[in-house]
């Protein structure tokens, strides 16, 4: 079994908690509540433009021009095609996508983007991969999994949401990371393979609480901020 494999096999539960979410739930009925959406977006767009800065940092540790081309292409990806997304959560808020930009984070949010920027700062290329792996590979599963039980058509709320991440960029993505993470395991000491095993789990953790974040319109307890009106 490859390193990669074996990661999916023990964060198992966790990508069932997932699945199960009643957010996730909600995308494939079709139903979430509007304050859900908008949370998530408001949350998911901070969290995306983090994302790009971790491409960035993993560019400065890459050993070959083809390495360095993966995460240049992530970055267009993430600026230009995971907006679809994101106006499709929105069209079905019946809420302006400008509107959700540049919202404070929420503490799980907050907790997120935290973990991956220390990683991208201290770690190896091998340990940004495994930090930035869960957040595809599980959208990637949501999208399959909901296209195999249910008949999507172009008239659900969430079909271009589901498109998107059925499609074979995304695919191909989580692909490149988990053949690149097997290799870069094969060649790495048995304590920095547990670092990225801790850095994996940990964001499958989070990327559950990501869910449960928004579907709760979770706020820090003590503040007034909201991040809509």
């Amino acid at each position: 079994m490859s390193f990669s494999a074996q990661l999916r096999k023990e964060a198992s539960y966790i990508y069932d908690a997932i699945f199960q979410h009643p957010f996730v739930v909600g995308i494939k009925e079709g139903k979430v509540p509007k304050e859900a959406l908008i949370h998530y977006v408001a949350q998911d767009y901070e969290y995306l433009t983090t994302f790009v800065r971790i491409y960035g940092a993993a560019l400065t540790k890459c050993s070959t021009r083809d390495e360095m081309e993966v995460f240049n292409n992530g970055i267009s990806i993430v600026l230009h095609s995971e907006v679809h997304p994101h106006n499709n959560f929105c069209e079905v808020a019946g809420i302006r996508y400008e509107d959700m930009k540049h919202q404070p984070l929420a503490p799980t949010a907050n907790h997120y983007i935290s973990h991956m920027m220390t990683v991208a700062h201290t770690g190896t290329l091998g340990e940004i991969i495994a930090v930035l792996l869960p957040c595809p590979w599980t959208y990637v599963e949501i999208g399959e999994r909901i296209a195999n039980e249910r008949n999507i058509t172009p008239d659900h709320p969430f079909y271009e949401w589901i498109s998107f991440y059925t499609n074979g960029e995304m695919k191909e993505t989580t692909k490149w990371f988990c053949e690149k993470l097997d290799n870069l395991a094969e060649k790495a000491s048995v304590e920095e393979r547990q670092r990225m095993k801790e850095h994996f789990i940990k964001s499958c953790e989070l990327e559950y609480l990501f869910w449960d974040m928004a579907y709760k319109q979770e706020q820090w307890p003590l503040s007034q901020t909201t991040v809509h009106s």
